[in-house]
């Protein structure tokens, strides 16, 4: 009787414990477009050397094809392997766009100030373009590259209990379906010149 009577009263208190709520996941974006979406081609980063110093660049082709005029405003950072991240075309000297030009042998290519702006319709109408970052580092090892404004769709961050997390001035949070580009360079850096860059693939995420 006595064994029953404290089975009874453990399950009692078992039942009274609350469940550890299991945690939000964070938001991923849809498999398919549920908002406008620009069409985004690239090619591989690549590294230059001009004068002393080393910079990377990312050239990209941008065409809307989502039936109405889009409003083009580029945005690329990259995410080093220590966990800094870098925008692109800050302080870079216009002799490096003119490199890269060169270089790529593209007279249709534009640096970003200039490939900003309204996105006609159509083919005929795509803008190529470069995102450029001074090297931040000898031996980069892997990197991501992501390119924001490249689709409407977008989620207001709430906490678990659904209230809407807010920045410090008061306005919602949001995080945008962003395209996200994966690199490795192997090697070290005394004879970065000579490593291949591999793009290990790309993948959406809100961010």
């Amino acid at each position: 009787m006595r064994q029953l009577l404290a089975l009874t009263v453990l399950a009692a208190l078992l039942c009274a414990v609350p469940a550890t709520a299991a945690p939000k996941k964070a938001p991923v974006p849809s498999d398919f477009p549920i908002a406008w979406q620009i069409d985004f081609k690239h090619q591989s980063a690549k590294r230059i050397v001009v004068g002393t110093d080393a910079y990377w660049y990312l050239t990209y082709t941008v065409t809307n094809n989502t039936g109405q005029e889009q409003i083009w405003a580029p945005d690329f950072e990259m995410l080093t392997n220590d966990g800094k991240v870098v925008k692109s075309d800050h302080l870079i000297p216009g002799e490096v766009f003119d490199h890269i030009k060169g270089t790529e042998r593209n007279r249709f290519l534009e640096p970003a100030n200039r490939v900003a702006g309204t996105l006609h319709q159509g083919q005929d109408q795509a803008k190529d373009g470069v995102a450029i970052w001074r090297e931040p580092m000898p031996r980069m090892g892997e990197f991501q590259i992501f390119v924001s404004n490249l689709s409407g769709e977008a989620v207001k961050l709430t906490d678990d209990d659904g209230k809407e997390l807010k920045n410090d001035d008061g306005t919602p949070i949001f995080v945008r379906k962003t395209l996200q580009i994966n690199y490795a360079v192997y090697g070290d850096e005394y004879y970065p010149q000579r490593h291949a860059v591999h793009e290990l693939g790309e993948t959406w995420v809100m961010r």
